[in-house]
């Protein structure tokens, strides 16, 4: 079955299931082999600037931070269950350490509009990046997120994004 392509207020998921509890694959590039994604379970979907958004946040060790930090969209891949372990190992594995972790990964990379997806997906989001920052420390107000969340002090990078396209089976 081919996508279609619906806007982001005709989604039809939860984002606290879609991205917290059956995952997302965040992935950035310039080509089908010139690319990285890893899996991510943190994230949320608003509104902001009177624009629909996604936030992802992705660690400064991260492959695909590279990436995210080069190219101007990325997009997030929203899988059923039976692709759980693709998207396990996506998150276990760094693209530093195995050379093309997305042809490893079993899943099959596409390009839309420039920007490298999977046709195993049940939605698409094609993002823009709008803003990044990595978090500061001195932000946190609950001083216990630091020291269970950053014991290496490798704080994320929030990225802000617009979605362009929704594409979903």
């Amino acid at each position: 079955m081919e996508f279609k392509e619906i806007t982001p207020e005709e989604l039809n998921g939860n984002p606290f299931s879609m991205i917290g509890k059956d995952w997302m694959l965040v992935s950035a590039g310039n080509s089908e082999h010139n690319c990285n994604a890893m899996t991510a379970s943190w994230g949320g979907m608003g509104v902001m600037w009177r624009k629909n958004v996604v936030f992802v946040v992705i660690r400064p060790q991260r492959c695909t931070k590279e990436f995210m930090d080069r190219e101007a969209r990325f997009s997030l891949s929203f899988f059923g269950g039976e692709q759980r372990k693709a998207l396990s190992w996506m998150g276990s594995v760094s693209g530093h350490q195995v050379r093309d972790k997305v042809a490893q990964s079993g899943l099959t990379p596409f390009m839309v509009d420039g920007t490298p997806c999977f046709r195993e997906a049940r939605t698409i989001m094609i993002c823009r990046k709008l803003f990044a920052q990595p978090y500061d420390p001195a932000c946190f107000l609950d001083a216990s997120i630091d020291p269970e969340w950053y014991s290496e002090k490798d704080y994320h990078t929030l990225y802000i994004a617009e979605i362009e396209k929704v594409l979903t089976r």
